[in-house]
């Protein structure tokens, strides 16, 4: 039996949400607050409650799934109840493996842009090479095992939670009404238009269902660590976005980029805030490269055994405690590519989008289950609607002005889709199964 088969039944509902909670705020409110300002002005604060609203729906049907379907394959599984071994649950497998992927990148590019902010002046090779380091360390510690996952992350969000709270609190307490006022709004189409961007920040709740095999009862627990985790991050992300624009104008945030949150805790807190807001984002970013690494395994494991990935990817390298999961190791890898090769912006914009594509087929899949899984059809057509609606304005505002992230988008799709025919192709005719239906 694998060293992962033998860990069951180690978290508690707060250490399942914990992990969505720290995918999250560390992909989210760090890295993206100053892009979403650039579109959404100081009305941020409303696209966060917005996209929190879209991640909501989604977290109600996958809590649904979960409780019917308690997996470690999470929402894999949920595909392949309701799609059967196609090649429809067969392609979204590589796209969902790409995306936690790519959430893993855009996270660790901003704990190397901060890490470089700190020690080398902003320097931008220094900066992949801190993305690279934390990607490493936290493949080391999910390698250890889950129950050491939990125990490192409960720490980390505490610590964030925490401090981003009294955070809100001061600059809340201190900020300018004025910067918020309603009257500098920009249009309802560019508040609708940055959702795009928000939305990004939740995606991490995803993460959440991969906890059911950690569950002593996740029929119970999987739907309130789901919610708990969207509730906590929502007004974590509505409290910042609130305290950061009211502190600093527009123009303040978009200029300091990554750094928006520092920059704000300097007017009420010196710099002795703006350098506890560094060392918070680093921490921050650390618990959303560990909270994305994290499903790699039991993702990987489950669809080697159900034959949707090669075989090769539920196996491990090294023996007893030192075994080194090749699904892991895989998604380490093509992390650190990302990270070497692309900017923050572009990694996001591609998270986004494959990310929207992922949910859209999970909740059609749910249309297929709602009668077993007791969801409510109309909340389930809202669910996809918001997730829909979301990737076509992300499409029409975001993709036509960025090329390359364009044609990467086009390109993991088709390598998706190539991969899965290829690989079925040889399974099915050189192992003698029965071919799967699309």
């Amino acid at each position: 039996m694998s060293r992962t088969g033998t860990e069951k039944k180690q978290f508690t509902t707060m250490q399942a949400a914990f992990i969505g909670v720290g995918s999250m705020v560390g992909a989210g409110i760090f890295a993206l607050l100053g892009a979403a300002g650039a579109v959404a002005g100081a009305a941020v604060w409303l696209s966060f409650l917005l996209a929190g609203a879209i991640a909501a729906l989604q977290g109600y049907s996958f809590a649904k799934l979960g409780t019917k379907f308690p997996s470690a394959g999470g929402m894999l599984e949920y595909l392949s109840r309701g799609f059967g071994r196609g090649h429809v649950p067969g392609i979204t497998s590589w796209l969902l493996f790409a995306a936690n992927g790519i959430v893993c990148a855009m996270v660790a590019v901003s704990f190397g842009n901060y890490a470089s902010a700190v020690f080398t002046d902003k320097n931008a090779t220094w900066a992949r090479v801190f993305g690279c380091v934390v990607i490493l360390a936290m493949t080391a510690l999910n390698a250890v095992g889950s129950k050491a996952v939990a125990r490192v992350q409960a720490v980390i969000v505490n610590v964030v939670v925490a401090i981003l709270a009294v955070f809100a609190v001061v600059t809340i307490a201190n900020m300018q009404p004025s910067l918020l006022a309603p009257s500098g709004y920009p249009s309802v189409q560019d508040i609708v238009s940055s959702i795009a961007l928000t939305f990004f920040a939740f995606l991490g709740f995803g993460v959440v269902t991969f906890t059911a095999k950690d569950l002593p009862d996740p029929g119970r627990q999987l739907p309130r660590a789901m919610f708990l985790s969207l509730a906590i991050a929502t007004t974590v992300y509505v409290a910042v976005a609130l305290g950061v624009f009211g502190t600093l104008t527009v123009d303040e945030v978009i200029a300091s980029g990554g750094t928006a949150l520092a920059e704000a805790a300097k007017p009420t807190l010196g710099e002795a805030g703006y350098a506890l807001m560094v060392i918070t984002a680093l921490f921050s970013t650390t618990g959303a490269v560990n909270s994305a690494l994290y499903p790699s395994i039991g993702l990987s494991q489950h669809l080697a055994g159900t034959g949707q990935f090669p075989p090769v990817f539920g196996r491990s390298l090294g023996h007893g405690r030192r075994q080194l999961p090749n699904g892991l190791m895989a998604m380490a890898a093509f992390s650190l590519v990302l990270v070497l090769f692309f900017g923050l912006g572009r990694i996001a914009s591609l998270g986004s989008a494959v990310a929207l594509v992922v949910f859209s087929l999970v909740t059609l899949a749910h249309f297929r289950l709602h009668r077993e899984t007791g969801a409510h059809v109309w909340v389930l057509v809202i669910a996809l609607l918001s997730t829909v609606v979301t990737l076509v304005v992300f499409c029409f505002t975001t993709l036509v002005d960025e090329p390359v992230t364009a044609l990467a988008l086009v390109a993991i799709l088709a390598v998706s889709a190539l991969i899965d025919v290829g690989w079925t192709y040889r399974r099915d005719h050189h192992h003698g199964a029965t071919p799967r239906v699309a």
